[in-house]
């Protein structure tokens, strides 16, 4: 397709002006200036310290603008997330979008019951299979948390689960260091090695600071391990406005900021140009019901503040969309998942997870991972635009056609009939008389079902059997080793 402006229509959306971003940036470097951030892990504090940090006697670290601009100029401006076999996935930077699932959630939506139950390890399984077989998932994450698996080893038996299962990049979570250690091994044992590993990653791990404005001991060491070994990190703020955060949404924005920016200052002074993928959320709590929101239009205006603030900095930037807050695949679940995808691609987020979310991130459903698969492709589509040409216009179709005719027979129809028009998987169109002839399908019931035929036909592209038993040992010595340990964040 031409990109040329004088012949490609296509949406284009940004928030924030250019001041408006430079007054958001301003305050959280203030933030950090005077307010400062707890860090609560004593290498951390040092290196800050030698760096020019003021550090108070409650561990409070005061962070000068200067040593901000200069994490933000050493994080590299892309980062390049490879497969498991080393092929080249996807290239965070710019306004490249890319989908995924999220991860650990506590409940799963049982595809035979429809039932609400405790999410299991085989749940993380067929997350992953079901990641791979839909071309629009980019990458895979564990989507449940397996609540049949002891806790602390929970986080490396769901690495095992994906990386065993799909060859795509994994999104992954760890309790602590000893856990991301564990983990780390086992991808490099998939990847032919640590030097491998390092060269063609092809996980990120996702960690959190604690809102507002704290740097746990356990957050932060698991920052410094990947930094260590070149492991690219999500380290973001998910701070709830109204609770956690102030309740406008400039001032969420800015201590969320500064909560991402301290948290890229530690990373990089840890390891100058370590690859990160930065931003933060910031989820409105009801006050209602004392419940974070995820399909809330407050929420996706901060996601674009986010986005609009990174490519400014021109750093990677992380999101969430393709999420609900409803508890089942109903009218709620369409609007809000479909709603934030299409704004989160118009954001240009580089990193958009937590695709198939159900109930404020604590149900996972198979089905709603497929229904966000036909959303994306829907999206993907929309912002794709169309072309303005001669080619396109095509007069001499037009012409040749004539009034009264039809462009059925015409090869112009049946050449680009696929490229123009968007075909869905799930979507019903048929008649309303056939529609109740098959029995009145809803959307709901479709996911369902193309998730139980991808989860009995999609072949497994499991590992090679000797990185399949490296694998397998480490798991079995982080079982040894790890009985009884409970980790400490």
């Amino acid at each position: 397709m031409n990109d040329s402006p004088e012949t490609l229509c296509r949406p284009r959306y940004r928030l924030l002006t250019e001041k408006q971003i430079q007054a958001l940036h301003q305050a959280s470097l203030d933030i950090l200036d005077t307010v400062g951030v707890r860090v609560l892990h004593d290498d951390a504090r040092r290196m800050l310290a030698e760096a020019g940090c003021r550090i108070d006697s409650d561990h409070r670290v005061r962070i000068p603008a200067a040593l901000v601009e200069t994490a933000i100029r050493s994080a590299p401006s892309s980062v390049t997330i490879f497969d498991r076999e080393g092929r080249e996935a996807m290239r965070l930077e710019g306004r490249r979008v890319h989908y995924g699932l999220g991860t650990d959630l506590l409940h799963t939506c049982d595809m035979g019951t429809c039932q609400l139950r405790p999410s299991c390890l085989q749940d993380v399984i067929n997350a992953a299979v079901l990641g791979d077989a839909l071309e629009e998932i980019d990458f895979i994450a564990s989507h449940a948390f397996p609540q049949d698996v002891p806790g602390n080893l929970a986080f490396i038996a769901e690495f095992r689960a994906m990386v065993t299962h799909s060859p795509k990049p994994v999104y992954f979570t760890a309790a602590a260091r000893p856990d991301l250690e564990y983990i780390i091994a086992m991808a490099a044992a998939a990847a032919g090695g640590q030097d491998r590993l390092r060269e063609y990653p092809f996980l990120i791990h996702y960690a959190e600071p604690v809102s507002p404005l704290v740097h746990s001991a356990g957050a932060v060491d698991k920052l410094l391990c990947c930094a260590d070994n070149g492991i690219p990190l999500n380290y973001v703020p998910a701070l709830m406005s109204g609770a956690t955060g102030p309740v406008t949404l400039a001032g969420a924005i800015a201590t969320a900021n500064a909560e991402a920016l301290s948290g890229l200052v530690i990373h990089q002074l840890r390891c100058e140009g370590a690859p990160m993928i930065s931003g933060f959320s910031v989820t409105p709590m009801d006050m209602h019901r004392a419940t974070a929101v995820y399909g809330s239009p407050d929420e996706r205006l901060t996601h674009s503040a986010c986005c609009d603030l990174y490519h400014f900095y021109e750093l990677p930037v992380w999101g969430e969309a393709g999420c609900s807050d409803a508890k089942s695949l109903d009218a709620q679940a369409g609007y809000e998942a479909a709603f934030s995808l299409l704004m989160a691609t118009l954001d240009g987020c580089n990193l958009v997870h937590d695709v198939g979310y159900l109930g404020q991130g604590l149900i996972g459903s198979p089905a709603a991972i497929v229904l966000g698969a036909e959303l994306i492709s829907w999206v993907k589509r929309m912002v794709r635009g169309f072309e303005i040409g001669p080619e396109q216009i095509g007069l001499e179709v037009i012409a040749h056609v004539g009034p009264g005719g039809h462009f059925l027979d015409q090869k112009e129809t049946v050449r680009r009939f696929r490229q123009e028009h968007w075909l869905p998987q799930l979507s019903d169109r048929n008649h309303p008389d056939g529609w109740l002839a098959a029995g009145s399908p809803d959307i709901g019931g479709q996911a369902t079902r193309k998730a139980r035929e991808l989860l009995r036909t999609h072949p497994v592209r499991r590992l090679i059997d000797e990185k399949q038993r490296r694998i397998d040992a480490i798991y079995a010595q982080a079982e040894k080793d790890l009985a009884g340990v409970t980790f400490d964040n």
